[in-house]
């Protein structure tokens, strides 16, 4: 009976990452921008689903509740409201800007390589903060709370005020100027 219960989730953790690598890509290679939105669905909820399967619940659900629900409104409303087509038109003038675009992912991934070569050098980080309270049998939420109240809270708050300033410059930058801002 274990041989089953491990392989079936092994078969479940396939068909999951399958369906948001498939929907990853789809992102990127589909042209119509709703399609690729709805694709990007897809990758978000098979993203809440390995989240269930690692026994992040809240995770899961967060994922769900603002990615696949949240953003991904936004993003339907921004493709309804922008004229695509015009877009389109647009892209043309970026041809020539292709092979700086590579140089540029080049660059980022010697970056990237670079700063996991230099964390790899350092002493790991110290989670038994995680794993004592995981080992008292609360429930993720209530773990993730601790956490992030007890010992991150100032990581917290400086998030908190980043998404303000960035809520603020929205509102700034999609205002309509009154008639006599613009003469």
């Amino acid at each position: 009976m274990d041989f089953l219960v491990a392989h079936f989730s092994q078969g479940v953790f396939l068909f999951l990452a399958l369906i948001s690598l498939g929907g990853a890509v789809g992102v990127v290679a589909l042209r119509q921008p709703v399609h690729a939105a709805l694709s990007l669905l897809a990758s978000f909820l098979g993203v809440a689903g390995l989240f269930v399967l690692a026994h992040g619940e809240f995770l899961a659900a967060v994922q769900v509740l603002v990615y696949a629900g949240g953003v991904m409104v936004l993003f339907l409303f921004v493709i309804m409201f922008v004229n695509v087509r015009a877009a389109e038109k647009e892209t043309q003038y970026l041809k020539p800007l292709v092979p700086l675009a590579v140089v540029g992912s080049m660059l980022f991934s010697a970056l990237a390589l670079t700063a996991m070569w230099a964390l790899g050098k350092r002493p790991t980080a110290d989670v038994s903060p995680l794993v004592s309270i995981a080992g008292e049998r609360v429930g993720n939420t209530e773990a993730v709370g601790w956490l992030l109240y007890r010992d991150y809270l100032l990581p917290f708050e400086v998030v908190s005020v980043l998404l303000l300033v960035a809520m603020v410059g929205a509102i700034v930058l999609g205002r309509k100027p009154k008639e006599t801002e613009r003469a």
